[in-house]
C-alpha cells in the first residue's frame, strides 16, 4: 500500500500537467474573457445610472441588451420576459385557466361562438349566439372592447369567479351568471373526419402536449370508420414540442427506425427511434405540408420521405431544423436558446440559411413567393451537395425545408378581388353571425349532425343574393365578374362557417373540404399505384 499509493498520485499529477498543458490556457482565457465582458456589462449600467442626463431603466435596458445579443447568434434564439413566457406556452400546454367559451368580437359586443364542452360555461348552460354585455359589473361593448380586454377579464386561476351578464335571443332581460374559471382544454388537432369510404383526415395545428393523445383518439375514431388509408395535414403547422413530434412519427414506423437526431458543438449526437407502439405502421399514408409547416412537422414528414413509409404532398416547407432549450433566468424570465441541430434519417438538416441575419430570414417566403416557387416546382434548384437517398433510393434534398414528393402549387384560379375583400372585411363571417340569430334554432332542430346538415343544407340562390345584398351594405359592391370566379368557393365558405358554429371547428373543415384542391390532390394522388409503387416495399 505504501508503494501503491504514491504511484497512483505521481500518475494522477502527470494527466493534470499534461491536461494543465493543453486545456487550462484556453479555458482559462474563455473564463477571464467571460469575466472581463461580465464586468465590462456591468460598469456600463453603473456609469449610465450615475451619469446619464436623464433616469434610465436598468431593467429595461438590461433585457434590450439581451434581446440584440441573441439576434447575433440565430433567428430562433430568444429572449421571454416574466409575463411572457405564461403567454408563449400556453399554446403548447394544452390548456389555460378561463371560463371556457370561443369568443369574438361582433359589431364591438363580445359574441359567443360555442362554450367548450365540459367547461365552466357549458355547464352554467351558456349558449352559442349569447352576447356577453357586462363583466363583473363593466360594460363589457364598445369600442374599448379587444380580444386583451376580454382575455384579461374572463381569463383567470382555477376556483376564482367571475360574473358576466349575458343578451339571449328571444330574452326580454339580461341572465346574470357567476363562473367558476377552470382548466380549459386547448386542443391541436382541429379535424378529424373520414374523406371517403376508407380515408381518413387529420388536421394538427400544433406539437403540444396533449397532440399525440389528441391524434391516438382520433385514429381509434377513424379506424371505427372504416379507415385504411390516411392524410395527415401538417400545413401551416408551425411546431412545437421536439418530443412529440417523435413520439407522433412513432405512430407511423415500425420499432427501432431512426425518426431524428439532434446534435451541436456541446451537445452530442442523440438518437430518436420508434418502438413498437405505433397505432398505424400500415396502411397509405399522406403527409400534407406547405411554406407554413415548419420544426416538429418537419421531423414527422422528413422521417416519413426518409423511410419511404408514406408520401409527402404540398409545397416546400419552412426549414427550421435548428432545436431550442428553455433556460430559467434569475428574474423568472427564460431565454430559449438554441443548442443543437436536427437531422432527418437520412441526415439531412434542413435548417435554411440565416448568415444574413433575421429580417433576411424571415423575407425568405416572401422571395420565394417572387421567385415563384409556390406556383411552380421548377423554380427550386438544389445543388448536388446536399443530395441524399431514401431507403428505396430516391433522391430527397437538405439546404432548407422538405420538398415534397408531390408538389401542389398554390390556388390562385379561383381567387377574385371580390372574394378577398369580402374576406378582409370579414363579411362571410358577419353574415353567417346575424343568420344564425334568426336560424339557429330552426337549423339545430332540423340537423342533428354534420352528416345530415353536410347531405342536406345548401346555399341556395336566394341566400346567396341575401349574402350579396347583405355584403353591398356594408361597401362590398357586387361583381358578377367575381361572383362568377369565386361562387363556388363562397357558397362552400358560407356553408362552412354555419356547420363550425352549429357544432365544431372540425365540421368547417369537413364541409369546405371539396373546395381545398391540395386536399382533393392528396385523395387523387392516395388511389395513384405507381405513386405508391415508388416506396421501398421493405416498410
Amino acid at each position: 500500500m505504501l508503494f501503491k499509493k504514491p504511484v497512483f498520485l505521481t500518475f494522477s499529477l502527470f494527466v493534470l500537467i499534461i491536461a494543465g498543458i493543453f486545456s487550462v490556457p484556453a479555458f482559462g482565457q474563455q473564463r477571464n474573457d467571460s469575466r472581463s465582458t461580465v464586468q465590462k456589462f456591468s460598469s456600463l449600467l453603473q456609469i449610465i445610472n450615475y451619469y446619464y442626463v436623464d433616469t434610465a431603466n436598468p431593467s429595461r435596458l438590461t433585457e434590450a441588451a439581451i434581446e440584440a445579443m441573441l439576434k447575433e447568434l440565430d433567428p430562433h434564439s430568444v429572449y421571454l420576459s416574466k409575463s411572457e413566457v405564461k403567454k408563449a406556452n400556453e399554446p403548447l400546454q394544452g390548456n389555460f385557466e378561463g371560463v371556457g367559451i370561443q369568443f369574438q368580437l361582433f359589431h364591438d359586443t363580445i359574441l359567443v361562438v360555442a362554450a367548450v364542452p365540459g367547461g365552466p360555461s357549458d355547464k352554467l348552460g351558456i349558449l352559442a349566439g349569447d352576447k356577453i354585455i357586462t363583466i363583473n359589473g363593466e360594460d363589457a361593448f364598445g369600442k374599448k372592447v379587444t380580444n386583451n380586454f376580454v382575455m384579461e377579464r374572463l381569463r383567470g386561476p382555477k376556483g376564482s369567479k367571475v360574473t358576466v351578464s349575458i343578451k339571449r335571443k328571444g330574452r326580454k332581460d339580461l341572465i346574470d351568471y357567476t363562473i367558476t374559471r377552470d382548466k380549459i382544454p386547448i386542443n391541436s388537432v382541429d379535424a378529424t373526419f373520414m374523406l371517403s369510404d376508407d380515408i381518413g383526415y387529420i388536421k394538427l395545428t400544433r406539437f403540444a402536449r396533449t397532440s399525440l393523445q389528441e391524434v391516438k383518439e382520433s385514429l381509434a375514431s377513424l379506424k371505427k370508420q372504416g379507415m385504411k388509408s390516411l392524410v395527415l395535414d401538417l400545413r401551416n403547422n408551425s411546431g412545437g414540442f421536439l418530443d412529440i413530434a417523435i413520439d407522433l412519427s412513432d405512430e407511423f414506423l415500425p420499432s427501432d427506425r431512426l425518426i431524428v437526431y439532434t446534435e451541436g458543438l456541446r451537445s452530442p449526437r442523440m438518437d430518436f427511434k420508434a418502438t413498437s407502439k405505433g397505432g398505424f405502421e400500415k396502411g397509405r399514408l399522406i403527409v400534407m405540408v406547405n411554406e407554413g409547416s415548419a420544426s416538429a412537422s418537419e421531423i414527422v414528414a422528413g422521417a416519413v420521405q426518409d423511410w419511404d413509409r408514406g408520401l409527402v404532398l404540398g409545397r416546400r416547407s419552412f426549414g427550421k431544423g435548428l432545436v431550442q432549450r428553455p433556460f430559467n433566468l434569475p428574474d423568472s424570465s427564460v431565454v430559449r436558446l438554441t443548442t443543437a441541430r436536427y437531422y432527418t434519417p437520412s441526415g439531412r438538416c434542413i435548417q435554411k440559411p440565416y448568415e444574413e441575419g433575421v429580417e433576411d430570414y424571415y423575407s425568405d417566403l416572401t422571395k420565394r413567393f417572387k421567385h415563384g416557387e409556390f406556383v411552380s416546382a421548377d423554380s427550386i434548384k438544389f445543388p448536388d451537395s446536399i443530395k441524399y437517398y431514401t431507403t428505396s433510393k430516391r433522391v430527397v434534398y437538405g439546404g432548407g425545408g422538405i420538398m415534397p414528393d408531390v408538389f401542389i402549387p398554390m390556388d390562385t384560379a379561383s381567387s377574385s378581388t371580390y372574394y378577398t375583400d369580402l374576406w378582409r372585411k370579414s363579411l362571410l363571417n358577419e353574415f353567417v353571425i346575424d343568420y344564425l340569430d334568426a336560424n339557429r334554432a330552426k337549423l339545430k332542430a332540423t340537423y342533428a349532425d354534420v352528416a345530415s346538415f353536410k347531405k342536406e343544407f345548401m346555399i341556395n340562390d336566394e341566400l346567396l343574393k341575401e349574402f350579396v345584398t347583405y355584403a353591398e351594405g356594408k361597401g362590398v359592391p357586387a361583381d358578377e365578374e367575381g361572383l362568377k370566379r369565386s361562387g363556388r368557393e363562397i357558397r362552400y365558405i358560407l356553408k362552412g362557417l354555419i356547420a363550425r358554429n352549429l357544432f365544431d371547428v372540425s365540421a368547417y373543415f369537413e364541409v369546405i373540404s371539396p373546395i381545398d384542391k391540395e386536399l382533393m390532390k392528396a385523395v387523387e394522388a392516395m388511389g395513384n399505384d405507381a405513386l405508391f409503387r415508388k416506396l421501398s416495399i421493405a416498410m
